[in-house]
């Protein structure tokens, strides 16, 4: 009665592989996360690419801090996928150990039937230290949610303003832009077609090293 209220209850077995079947399902779903930002980070290359050959460094710096973000983002994944796929195999062995118990159960059955008063202390204890086991298992489970949780919680530091002024210089170096040569008076401004033969008015040596000093913090 109770069964076709709620439904026939699983065996562990029958858990173990709806647990498993899950873990492959969240696997191919950060691989397509993770396939997404590194699109993303090819895109963020090539904004940073045209933002140099424009002389807009403003923008260079920001596309430099997202870039940096999207490629943390892309490490987080994939030690995500590596963590999933350790508690598969977990799984898979416990799946064994189980198949093995129960191998053992049947065994026990047989040779108390044919000998009621034989006494098997060995194989109650063995399921006893399977049970055990079992429980380790989930607690350090529950123990690698909280560590990616922390992972997931990360964010951008400070010390990470270095790398952006490096993925800046080193996008501008294989453009072959020269940062003198995009100076121009307003930050971010482009120069149009109609601009192309006006020259720009540069100040003195040491008005032109502090503006790039400036640009690059």
């Amino acid at each position: 009665m109770f069964e076709w209220m709620f439904g026939k209850k699983q065996t562990p077995q029958e858990r173990l592989r709806k647990n498993q079947r899950a873990l492959e399902k969240t696997q191919r779903e950060l691989d397509r996360e993770r396939l997404k930002l590194e699109q993303q980070e090819r895109k963020l290359i090539g904004e940073i690419k045209k933002s140099g050959r424009n002389g807009q460094m403003r923008a260079c710096k920001i596309q430099a801090k997202d870039l940096i973000r999207t490629k943390k983002n892309i490490q987080k994944f994939a030690k995500m996928k590596v963590q999933l796929q350790a508690i598969s195999l977990r799984i898979q062995t416990v799946r064994s150990n189980e198949q093995m118990t129960q191998s053992m159960r049947n065994a026990a059955q047989l040779l108390g039937t044919m000998n009621k008063s034989m006494n098997l202390p060995q194989i109650a204890h063995i399921s006893q230290e399977f049970s055990r086991q079992t429980d380790i298992m989930s607690q350090r489970e529950e123990m690698m949610d909280d560590s990616l949780d922390d992972l997931m919680d990360e964010e951008l530091d400070d010390e990470d303003e270095e790398e952006v002024d490096e993925i800046i210089s080193k996008v501008l170096d294989e453009i072959g832009v020269d940062l003198s040569n995009n100076l121009i008076d307003v930050p971010g401004e482009v120069v149009t077609e109609g601009q192309t033969g006006a020259r720009v008015a540069v100040k003195e040596d040491d008005d032109l090293q502090a503006r790039l000093d400036d640009l690059r913090r």
